[in-house]
């Protein structure tokens, strides 16, 4: 299954019209600014946020929010949720399927997503990703030890820390199989008898008549191009964020019957798309 997705051919988005063009600026630019306004107003506040609570967000976490709330009322793209977000400190796992998977997952519920560390050199993403307290670490089981540390540290300041254990972007049709080795770092004495997971399935709905993998960026594809054509399109797709029940780390054995369990539910959830709107 997973050889025949790669090897389809990606979608192909239609040459850029003038009236496309104008949507793109329609867009891009309100989206622009609210993204850098806010990113710069975030910033500031975190200089008084950060001295009086440390690595606890009381405040920030909403500009992101609201940042990612308003992206898809500008982009003019439908946003349902299915299922309540649980309350309280834990892990959240997701399917990847597109760089607007991070306003579709901050849009409903304040989270902190944990990327690999070469993200945090990205041009632009990267600087953004770090303001808005992104957890970096390297997958290398000699960092075992260190991650352990940070994500106690994070989750005891009250942190949800999202990550997608697939381990890359897909077409949005797929789920991949879990990966097993970050979930390990959940195992530790200190955070195994009171942590919780919730599994959430992202749902793309293409605009009609558009190729339904229309959202979907992985592989090689150029974010610019992908971000322009999202922009131009004449009428917008939807995304449904599915929340599953949360389960408690105590119910599994080890990391691999947790990732199991989690990646079923996602992979359940894909097929069905919600109508509560958010």
């Amino acid at each position: 299954m997973t050889e025949a997705w790669q090897d389809a051919p990606e979608p192909e988005h239609a040459k850029i019209s003038p009236m496309g063009w104008v949507r793109v600026v329609w867009r891009g630019v309100p989206l622009g600014i609210l993204v850098f306004a806010c990113l710069i107003l975030l910033l500031v506040l975190r200089l008084v946020e950060r001295p009086l609570f440390g690595l606890r967000r009381p405040w920030t976490p909403f500009i992101t929010q609201f940042v990612c709330r308003s992206a898809f009322v500008l982009l003019g793209m439908g946003y349902h949720r299915e299922g309540e977000p649980m309350r309280g400190p834990g892990a959240v796992v997701a399917n990847h399927s597109s760089w607007l998977d991070i306003f579709a997952l901050n849009a409903a519920k304040r989270i902190y997503f944990v990327s690999k560390a070469e993200v945090a050199a990205w041009p632009g993403i990267g600087w953004l990703a770090r303001a808005t307290g992104t957890v970096f670490i390297k997958r290398d089981r000699r960092e075992a030890a260190t991650q352990i540390t940070i994500f106690r540290d994070r989750l005891r300041a009250g942190h949800k820390l999202l990550f997608f254990p697939e381990g890359t972007s897909t077409d949005g049709l797929v789920v991949l199989p879990f990966k097993p080795t970050l979930f390990a770092a959940f195992f530790d004495p200190a955070l195994a008898e009171t942590l919780r997971l919730q599994a959430v399935t992202l749902c793309y709905q293409g605009p009609d008549d558009a190729d339904p993998r229309f959202y979907g960026w992985w592989g090689d594809m150029d974010f610019a191009s992908h971000l322009l054509s999202t922009l131009a399109a004449k009428q917008q797709g939807r995304v449904t964020v599915k929340y599953h029940p949360p389960v408690n780390l105590t119910n599994f054995p080890n990391r691999k019957a947790l990732a199991k369990a989690l990646e079923d539910q996602v992979r359940a959830g894909l097929g069905h798309r919600g109508d509560e709107p958010l």
